[in-house]
């Protein structure tokens, strides 16, 4: 079967991949672009979108603000490991060394970060 080289939205490739096998004692904060992920894991928590023609009201704005406040920490760590282009693009290079590179990147990051 031929591979398909096209690009593929974060959600399906979750739902293609690992998405029945997280753990339910795992939190899941995604984006919007995640919508109806509480069926596959129910410790999941994503932003409510505004109904067409309407508002959200002030809790729903409140609840979406603290999610943003919390993924904001991951997001800008995971452009930092983006800088390396380990995770941004295909790996070329030999399987076995993959997560030694990836755990050195990391480690370099959290390094940088206690400075």
């Amino acid at each position: 079967m031929a591979e398909d080289c096209g690009k593929t939205h974060d959600f399906k490739l979750y739902k293609d991949t690992i998405g029945g096998r997280v753990l339910e004692s795992i939190k899941a904060q995604t984006d919007s672009g995640y919508q109806g992920i509480a069926e596959l894991h129910r410790n999941s928590e994503t932003p409510k979108k505004k109904p067409r023609g309407g508002e959200l009201t002030g809790k729903e704005k409140a609840e979406n603000r603290r999610i943003s406040q919390e993924r904001i920490l991951i997001e800008n760590l995971n452009a930092k490991i983006k800088v390396f282009k380990i995770m941004a693009n295909k790996y070329r290079n030999r399987r076995k060394r993959h997560n030694l590179r990836a755990n050195l990147i990391c480690g370099i990051i959290n390094f940088e970060a206690r400075i």
